[in-house]
């Protein structure tokens, strides 16, 4: 197998091409570069982090995603979820030294998400259902919209630690200590967002409220007015720093949650912002990109990284034609940290926190549950449980419980029959399996067969065509083999038709398909098992 090509979706690059994507990269920056330093915050870690998540992950992207338009940096889900992360493994909130807990963590994303794709687990971790993922995602959005009430009201008083619902209503009974120029400022933040968003979708939002923000501060002295600001951001590149790995074994469940869900959002987005004409996604080059950005990127002090939608669906619309335009925004990062860090050193806690409650409260899909309660409500009911799982027991609990739940319903539908029996002819009765044989099936398949040769009772001999037993299992050949001692004790012949040759590679090295091959009772096509003559299961040669 040939190693992955660097920069891919540069190759047969186009002159006219570099407009857009210069264009493309300064405008999605406007966008992720402000939305990273908030999303930083919702894991409790300094708003540098989330500037520094868009640099080096994205251009480690940029030389080895597929995605020609994605956007690489941090999403509030995956920020969420590293918050949780660090906090269960006994990683203080607002440590004076969470860096190298931080690089431990996603460095492990990383090599988790790269072991994924040695084994070539891309396919298989896309199974994980879009209701699961919509329960998590509610679960983030509404933990974290709550956790952002402390900051929008100004309150000095720490609510954020007793849960969900402990929050909500801790915050509400704090409500006669607010500080109203705070809440003041984070209700215009969020009109002006919202705003903008619904009428002005062009106009990059969180640009223009950080910006704002600053200019408040700078010229109309509002944090005289009690409004609290963000620590004091470092100038300059971020230098490489090593981990500590005192906490990784408590890190691990975290880790591969979140190397689940940031796989799962950087498929999908690439998968919706194609563009007709683009190579399709391969999972597996995703898995790898991913995996590298964060193996990469974590000596640079930077969240575990993702896909993000709005700033992939800016790039898109600003015209973006390959990833030159994620290297524009990289850049635009680096110059904003090693120039203007001291600007930002004057942006309110409320204009960022108004920032991350706009972009978490779109996480709360309401639009998709009603959805799966008119489709299918076994998917309703997992989105639902997964989400109050979220809320109640925690995020990691609700993306185990969520894969859980997605595992149960798989292995119901494997367990579903498929079978197509149809009428004797000549005292052959002709089955078709029309789907694959699996441990936790075939023996309501042996069964679905006996239950439609009791029907019959005419039959002499039955034609069992195999076409999907590609890949077989011991306990496949074992229980087929019960079915032919079954039949047989009745008097009934069993034939198999269709087997495809690796299937049928694999049981010839067990002596009971080696015996139903000697004895004549394999053939091609099921057409075949049904005309040929019933033989007496009693003078069958040995």
């Amino acid at each position: 197998m040939s190693g992955p090509r660097l920069f891919p979706t540069l190759a047969g690059y186009r002159r006219g091409w570099l407009g857009p994507d210069l264009l493309a990269g300064l405008s999605a920056g406007a966008v992720v570069i402000p939305q990273a330093m908030a999303y930083a915050t919702i894991a409790n870690l300094p708003v540098e982090i989330g500037l520094y998540t868009c640099m080096v992950p994205m251009l480690v992207y940029a030389m080895l995603g597929g995605s020609r338009a994605m956007s690489v940096s941090t999403t509030s889900t995956i920020a969420t979820l590293t918050g949780t992360t660090l906090l269960s493994a006994g990683v203080a909130a607002g440590s004076d030294d969470p860096v190298p807990d931080l690089i431990a963590l996603t460095l492990l994303v990383g090599v988790i998400l790269l072991i994924a794709r040695l084994l070539k687990l891309g396919s298989l971790v896309e199974n994980i259902s879009r209701a699961t993922v919509v329960g998590i995602q509610i679960g983030v959005g509404a933990t974290v919209a709550v956790g952002q009430l402390p900051k929008l009201l100004g309150e000095t008083t720490d609510v954020t630690a007793h849960g969900f619902f402990r929050t909500v209503v801790a915050a509400l009974e704090a409500l006669p200590v607010a500080n109203w120029p705070t809440v003041v400022l984070s209700v215009a933040s969020i009109v002006v967002l919202l705003v903008l968003k619904r009428f002005l979708p062009k106009v990059p939002g969180p640009l223009v409220v950080v910006a704002a923000g600053i200019l408040l501060v700078a010229f109309a002295g509002i944090e005289g007015l009690g409004i609290e600001l963000i620590a004091p951001v470092p100038q300059g590149f971020p230098p490489p720093t090593l981990p500590t790995f005192a906490h990784l074994g408590a890190m691990l469940p975290g880790a591969c949650a979140i190397a689940v869900m940031a796989f799962l959002e950087s498929t999908a987005v690439a998968r919706v912002i194609r563009s007709p004409g683009d190579p399709q996604v391969d999972s597996n080059q995703e898995l790898f990109a991913t995996g590298a950005a964060n193996v990469v990127g974590s000596f640079f002090q930077v969240v575990p990284t993702a896909g993000g939608f709005s700033q992939s669906a800016v790039n898109q619309g600003a015209g973006a034609r390959t990833q030159l335009s994620s290297i524009v925004t990289a850049v635009l990062a680096v110059l904003v940290a090693m120039f203007f860090a001291p600007m930002l050193s004057l942006l309110p806690q409320a204009t960022l926190a108004a920032l991350v409650f706009v972009a978490v409260a779109s996480l709360i899909d309401i639009a998709s549950l009603v959805r799966f309660w008119r489709i299918n409500r076994a998917d309703f009911w997992v989105a639902v449980v997964t989400a109050a799982v979220g809320l109640s027991a925690g995020l990691l609990v609700a993306v185990a419980v969520g894969v859980a739940a997605t595992l149960v319903v798989v292995l119901r539908e494997l367990n579903r029959l498929r079978i197509d029996a149809g009428q004797p002819v000549g005292g052959v009765l002709p089955i078709r399996l029309l789907g694959p044989l699996y441990a936790a099936n075939v023996l309501a398949h042996e069964n679905a067969v006996l239950d439609a040769v009791a029907e019959n009772s005419d039959v002499r001999a039955v034609a069992l065509e195999l076409s999907r037993l590609d890949v077989v299992s011991i306990t496949v050949i074992d229980t087929l083999a019960e079915l032919d001692r079954e039949l047989g004790d009745a008097g009934i012949e069993l034939r198999l038709a269709a087997v495809p040759a690796t299937g049928a590679r694999t049981a010839r090295r067990g002596s009971w398909f080696d015996g139903l091959e000697r004895t004549g009772r394999v053939y091609p096509t099921l057409d075949a098992a049904v005309r040929a003559p019933v033989v007496d299961p009693q003078s069958r040669p040995t």
